[in-house]
């Protein structure tokens, strides 16, 4: 079995919806190699962590938590699959496509080594209007959410060139919370919730979402 490595580097510029609607950069484009680099805030921050690359509501998306989006190749097949259509890398609006990761898995704070790059593991997607309306498929973030395949938001530890065809290297934390448990949690499960919280594994700004979403719902 070859070890794991980047199928796919992808970036994008905002552009307007051939049906109208405000600008999005989520239809991504595969680039031979990439600069990465920590966004910082992300309201107030430069963005995206991949450099060139754009987003196009950053009051939702961007900043350290989510300055590089991953998805596997082998989830796109899934989807191909089910959609009865090609889905080409960077059509999730990931910035990596991988092979050999399991993205969905992932366990919070996994570190990702790509050449001399550095990446942690820190949140899932929530899938948003943007997406569904980029996808076009009826019930789309309710579709998505349920089957759970949610790639993988990663914060940049080392910054540096990213090129495709390179190894990924993965260094696991010893603990149990993967990014579908966090995932569940996010969206109001509150057993998934309390596991995340009594592991105190997650970021603190995630941490805190989760205790808010607890104390909302009363559990």
């Amino acid at each position: 079995m070859n070890p794991p490595y980047v199928l796919s580097l992808n970036s994008g510029r905002r552009t307007r919806p051939p049906g109208g609607g405000s600008p999005t950069a989520i239809d991504k484009k595969p680039v031979g190699s990439f600069e990465v680099r920590d966004p910082g805030p992300k309201h107030g921050g430069l963005g995206s962590g991949v450099v060139g690359d754009e987003i196009g509501k950053p009051q939702h998306h961007g900043g350290a938590l989510q300055a590089v989006y991953a998805y596997a190749r082998e989830d796109l097949d899934h989807w191909e699959r089910e959609l009865g259509r090609p889905i080409s890398p960077g059509g999730f609006g990931e910035n990596v496509t991988s092979v050999g990761v399991d993205t969905t898995h992932a366990l919070v704070g996994e570190l990702w080594r790509i050449d001399d790059v550095v990446l942690r593991v820190e949140v899932p997607r929530i899938p948003c209007a943007t997406f569904a309306a980029h996808m076009g498929v009826p019930r789309w973030v309710r579709r998505f959410a349920d089957e759970g395949r949610t790639g993988a938001y990663l914060s940049v530890v080392t910054p540096g060139l990213v090129r495709t065809g390179a190894a990924i290297s993965v260094e696991r934390p010893d603990h149990d919370v993967d990014l579908l448990l966090l995932f569940r949690g996010l969206m109001g499960d509150l057993e998934a919730a309390h596991r995340v919280l009594d592991a105190n594994v997650a970021h603190p700004e995630v941490h805190q979402s989760l205790t808010d979403i607890v104390a909302r719902r009363g559990g």
